[in-house]
């Protein structure tokens, strides 16, 4: 377990957990250890987020920088954005979506590294959003007033509603079945299947960071120093406790084995972490708390969980605008990946091992994959109104070749035209299937309603 955070003085800060065994009469004892500081950004940091094997930190200097947690280096710098990345979220361990304020949200593969889509989301800036669990919508809020909904299968904006203030965080319940916007000191709840405001809770100060703690209960963090859990669907608080000695700037949670975890970071330079009771009703209890000294504005969990499992997003790979498409030769993995899509998916969620199975091999893919092509040919071969083959094609022209020189000639003498018919009887005589294709041609060049019944050749 290992805690990262960002802060105004352009260092990310990485502290290692370690947790002891409970002693007779005392509970566990949870200790962060310094594992590393580094300057990441040329300005301050504004996001952080991770999966189970990278950190990916957004900063004011339009760049995004990779860190593989596992090997403990910097793997590199994704530079597609033109102003300040205000927000990231990963979706398993496949995809990365990038906000920033040029108005781009952008959909990354968290292997290679690739814009998969680049779509422009608001007029204004884009000030944060957040995945439904399911990974097939995405909301989104930005300067422009606007609250908008993502296709994330298509790639397009499925829904949009004027807000008439600017909106600065949006966030998915646990369940997918609520969602809240904030503006200044105000949370309004929406529900999915109305879209409309079920409720508003009211903090203090404005609202700086939410979190999730279940379906129901949200934690709520302002400029001050205070952070409260309301319940949404009651709009009730259920209670109130001061975690930090200024206003705190990030939250996260998330849940293990015995316990419910919630870590906040604040101004004073403090990363706190917090055990959360069952029913949330009672102040947590603190577990641990480091100081780093800085001003603290992002914050992120990175849990080591091996085969974790890879949720993925729907495929809406299309690539990105501005960059050349790449052709590579079909690796095994690729076809695999391709003909047997929602087999992987299924493997993914139940964290299965990745390695080709026999029904999904990539040899019987590759057959699959060529009978398509033979069967396209093939039916492009068969003569239907609009489709013309080579032979077709090549008759037609033919044929009006012989009508354009006929018409020519016999304007000119008249008595030319029973030379143009012999001969064209000729070719007819010579090649018994040019009459039968020219029809065919013929066919493809008259309007439907202008023939009689169409065969598969010509006439029936």
């Amino acid at each position: 377990m290992e805690l990262v955070a960002g802060s105004y003085e352009q260092v990310l800060f990485g502290f290692t957990v370690h947790r002891g065994p409970a002693k007779s009469g005392h509970r566990e004892t949870w200790t962060p250890v310094a594992d590393f500081t580094h300057h990441a950004h040329t300005a301050s940091l504004s996001a952080v987020a991770a999966n189970n094997r990278y950190v990916v930190t957004g900063s004011k200097d339009e760049t995004i920088h990779i860190y593989d947690m596992k090997k403990k280096v910097e793997h590199g710098a994704l530079v597609h954005h033109s102003g300040t990345v205000t927000c990231l979220k990963f979706y398993g361990s496949r995809h990365l979506i990038s906000g920033a304020e040029d108005g781009l949200i952008c959909v990354w593969d968290a292997k290679k590294w690739e814009c998969l889509k680049s779509i422009k989301a608001h007029r204004g800036h884009v000030t944060f959003l957040s995945i439904h669990p399911s990974g097939k919508l995405a909301l989104s809020v930005g300067t422009d007033k606007t609250l908008r909904t993502w296709n994330l299968v298509e790639g397009r904006s499925a829904f949009i509603k004027n807000i008439k203030q600017n909106a600065h965080i949006v966030e998915w319940s646990p369940n997918g079945e609520k969602y809240v916007v904030v503006v200044m000191n105000k949370v309004d709840v929406y529900h999915l299947d109305t879209a409309s405001v079920s409720g508003t809770l009211t903090n203090g100060k404005r609202i700086s960071a939410i979190t999730f703690l279940s379906d129901s209960v949200l934690a709520v963090a302002g400029d001050e120093e205070v952070v409260r859990f309301f319940d949404c669907d009651t709009l009730v608080c259920l209670c109130e406790f001061k975690a930090h000695e200024n206003r705190v700037k990030d939250m996260v949670s998330f849940e293990i084995p015995d316990h419910h975890v919630l870590v906040t970071a604040s101004n004073d330079g403090f990363i706190k972490m917090w055990t959360l009771t069952q029913d949330k009703k009672a102040p947590p209890s603190l577990l641990c708390e480091t100081n780093t000294g800085a001003r603290l504005t992002c914050l992120g969990v990175w849990l080591d969980r091996g085969t974790d499992e890879k949720a993925r997003l729907p495929p809406a790979t299309e690539p990105c605008p501005d960059q050349p498409k790449t052709i590579e030769k079909e690796s095994a993995d690729k076809i695999q990946e391709e003909a047997s899509a929602p087999n992987a998916e299924k493997s993914d969620h139940t964290g299965g091992s990745q390695q080709p199975t026999k029904r999904n091999s990539p040899a019987p893919a590759k057959k699959r994959k060529m009978a398509n092509v033979s069967e396209k040919k093939r039916k492009k071969k068969m003569c239907r109104p609009g489709v013309v083959s080579k032979v077709t094609e090549q008759c037609r022209r033919t044929v009006a070749h012989w009508f354009l020189y006929i018409i020519m000639v016999s304007a000119m003498r008249p008595w030319w035209l029973l030379v143009g018919l012999l001969a064209m009887q000729k070719q007819v005589v010579c090649r018994p299937w040019l009459l039968d294709s020219s029809l065919g041609a013929w066919q493809a060049w008259v309007p439907t309603s202008c023939l009689r019944t169409p065969g598969t050749c010509g006439f029936s």
